[in-house]
């Protein structure tokens, strides 16, 4: 495995990770986190997609030359989490080839996250999940080296609000 920098031209490989994975959680009856939609039918899913690649640093892990995970690094926290108070790196996209699943794609591209906090000097790395269902996303997080930090909800249209928990690692 290789990680890299990435940009707008991984844009089709991070959106076909992202069907695969809505794909992945719908054919479980996980459909709380995504959807059941493809992530490349939804426009503004697509415009937010598009704007993490040209906005911020976009890692791709690539298997035999196919990017087989991505993670997007920004300095600032979506609109939806209150920011940390203190300078920090934060993972809004992390998404992996789930043909690949438990092959450590997910696990070294934080590990990369961390070299990069790092590499800034920040000592604070946070990620936000879909906190729902039975919390298997939190718990991996948490495997990962994550502890809890405070939960959120976003308000959906004609819904339940999506349910979030953020995490945080000292790095």
């Amino acid at each position: 495995m290789q990680i890299r920098t990435g940009g707008p031209a991984d844009l089709p490989a991070t959106l076909a990770l992202l069907d695969g994975a809505v794909a992945w959680l719908t054919a479980r009856g996980h459909t709380g986190q995504w959807g059941t939609e493809p992530w490349s039918s939804r426009p503004a899913a697509v415009e937010r997609t598009r704007r993490y690649a040209e906005a911020y640093l976009l890692r791709a892990a690539e298997v035999d030359g196919e990017v087989a995970g991505v993670c997007v690094l920004a300095g600032e926290p979506p609109e939806s989490v209150p920011p940390a108070g203190e300078p920090e790196l934060y993972i809004r996209l992390l998404v992996t080839d789930r043909a690949r699943s438990g092959s450590g794609i997910g696990a070294a591209l934080v590990d990369d996250a961390v070299a990069e906090a790092r590499r800034r000097g920040v000592s604070l790395l946070r990620v936000d999940c879909y906190a729902g269902s039975d919390g298997r996303l939190v718990r991996r997080y948490e495997a990962l080296g994550f502890t809890r930090a405070e939960r959120f909800a976003v308000p959906r249209d004609g819904g339940e609000p999506w349910p979030g928990q953020v995490l945080q690692r000292r790095v």
